[in-house]
């Protein structure tokens, strides 16, 4: 696939991000998150694919779609709009991806990808997860906690607990490059040590 193909690519899923009003820095804040993604990738992946590299692009893509409104409160509404809006992302990419001018084959393999819909054992899909948990303890972790004081200790290291388990070892490693502040670091670590 040609370097001007994957950029074309990744311009329409652009500016399909840039349509969602919120902002972060005073830009897209999807964008800026899919940006992190990205970077992540990179360090995970030696040489990843055009379908890794515009998976990673799509993370997220118009989610704000299909309201959690839509869905019961609780865990079950919650699993069921998570569902809809994965599936829904995937769907999505691949027909921008068509417009882009991208094969079916490609489009078919980003759709899995950011539906997360590949096998347990797949590689990329593994290593796009790893990218949006780094993301979310490199970028998101303190926010989160400031917007949740209300959440107990055990309740947050339970959380950082989930998501540490659904990493891969080489996740693990940069996860522990990643620097936070003294109070965050106890819980990761607790999380992470706990049994």
């Amino acid at each position: 696939m040609s370097p001007e193909l994957v950029q074309r690519a990744i311009d329409a899923i652009d500016a399909a991000h840039a349509v969602d009003e919120k902002r972060l820095d005073g830009r897209p804040a999807e964008i800026v998150y899919v940006e992190r993604v990205g970077r992540w990738i990179e360090t995970l992946v030696a040489q990843p694919s055009a379908a890794l590299v515009l998976a990673a692009r799509a993370q997220h893509l118009e989610r704000w779609v299909i309201p959690r409104s839509d869905f019961p409160t609780g865990r079950g509404g919650y699993f069921r709009w998570r569902k809809a809006v994965q599936k829904r992302q995937g769907e999505r990419a691949a027909e921008i991806l068509r417009a882009a001018g991208c094969d079916e084959t490609l489009g078919a393999r980003v759709a899995t990808l950011v539906a997360k819909a590949a096998a347990a054992d797949d590689a990329e899909g593994q290593a796009l997860e790893d990218a949006a948990c780094l993301v979310f303890l490199e970028s998101e972790l303190a926010t989160f906690a400031h917007d949740h004081r209300d959440y107990t200790e055990e309740k947050f290291v339970d959380i950082v607990r989930k998501t540490w388990a659904r990493m891969s070892p080489a996740g693990h490693a940069q996860a522990r490059t990643i620097p936070l502040v003294p109070e965050l670091a106890r819980l990761v670590e607790r999380a992470t040590t706990d049994t």
